[in-house]
């Protein structure tokens, strides 16, 4: 069954932003060659621009928890963080209705 998977971040504008874009699109580059990785978008919000949300689509939550676990992601992760200075939230989703 796949699952997908909600990242919520505050991105300040400014130079943390211009820190943290270039972490975020690595955190995703990586993620398009991991076992079981589909899609994902990143987006922000219209009203609240330092709302921003990643959608990753994963084949399996075992795909998905093996990459969150990676030592690669944790190392970007950590420097994400640090720099929002809050953690980042994970809200992990399945389809009510698998696609037919």
């Amino acid at each position: 069954m796949s699952i997908e998977v909600m990242i919520k971040r505050k991105i300040m504008q400014g130079p943390q932003a211009r820190s943290l874009v270039p972490l975020i699109l690595q955190l995703r580059a990586l993620a398009t060659y991991q076992p079981g990785y589909i899609s994902g978008r990143t987006l922000y919000n219209v009203e609240n621009p330092e709302d921003c949300l990643v959608v990753s689509e994963w084949q399996s939550l075992e795909h998905w928890y093996s990459w969150m676990k990676s030592d690669k992601r944790a190392e970007i992760q950590s420097k994400v963080d640090e720099l929002t200075g809050e953690q980042t939230v994970y809200s992990i989703y399945a389809p009510i209705v698998e696609k037919g």
